[in-house]
């Protein structure tokens, strides 16, 4: 007898997957999410697939072009400047409690990704280095022992990811890391918030001058 696949888990696997795509770039600014489309590829009904859009929608990945016509986001230097503003005051405040409570398994394993994170960098695989770099991050997270933090950065979390797989300026990336990685290893909360101070301000710099020229104009991806 065949199992009937939930139409809830449908609903999640199909949103997982155009996620996945939009961040990994298959999916780019303006590639048109046609219903119809989607439920023939996944082979699903339409409903998982419109339920899917809409997700993605309220996560900010695509917006309605028009009432029929929904589009992945062509993203302006306000959207990028107001995700690295969050960026800012939590992921700084994370790394002082980091820095407070790490326990030595916690930062052996945040060292073991930043080796996954060189051999990936050195292969340039993009995907891989989106991955790595998302699990720093939350192995950070996790550390900080806030679990209203977590709930807070959770939502944003996919937005990130994909606004950081656009900036491909790896070995800058890697190199930060390991000095954020250092800060938070010596215990010193202060100094663990100026290195992640100093970290999401230059990944901003970077991801504005990779998405939009030197100047950062006003303008769309």
């Amino acid at each position: 007898m065949t199992k009937i696949e939930p139409l809830g888990a449908v609903r999640e696997r199909v949103l997982a997957a155009l996620r996945q795509e939009i961040i990994a770039g298959r999916l780019h600014p303006g590639d048109r999410l046609v219903e119809r489309e989607l439920a023939e590829r996944f082979g699903v009904s339409r409903a998982p697939a419109r339920e899917a859009i809409r997700a993605l929608v309220g996560e900010g990945f695509v917006h309605f072009e028009t009432p029929r016509r929904t589009v992945v986001r062509r993203l302006t230097p306000t959207d990028v400047t107001e995700l690295f503003e969050l960026r800012e005051a939590l992921e700084v405040y994370a790394a002082g409690l980091a820095a407070s409570r790490a326990t030595p398994q916690a930062l052996a394993e945040l060292a073991e990704l930043l080796d996954q994170a060189a051999t990936a960098t050195h292969a340039a695989d993009a995907e891989a280095i989106t991955d790595i770099n998302t699990r720093f991050h939350d192995r950070i997270l996790a550390m900080a022992a806030n679990s209203l933090l977590i709930s807070v950065m959770e939502p944003v979390g996919g937005r990130l990811r994909w606004l950081t797989r656009q900036n491909e300026e790896w070995p800058q990336r890697l190199r930060e890391h390991r000095k954020l990685y250092e800060a938070i290893a010596s215990g010193d909360p202060d100094r663990a918030r100026a290195h992640a101070l100093s970290h999401v301000q230059a990944n901003h710099r970077s991801t504005v001058r990779h998405l939009f020229g030197a100047a950062g104009n006003e303008g769309e991806l």
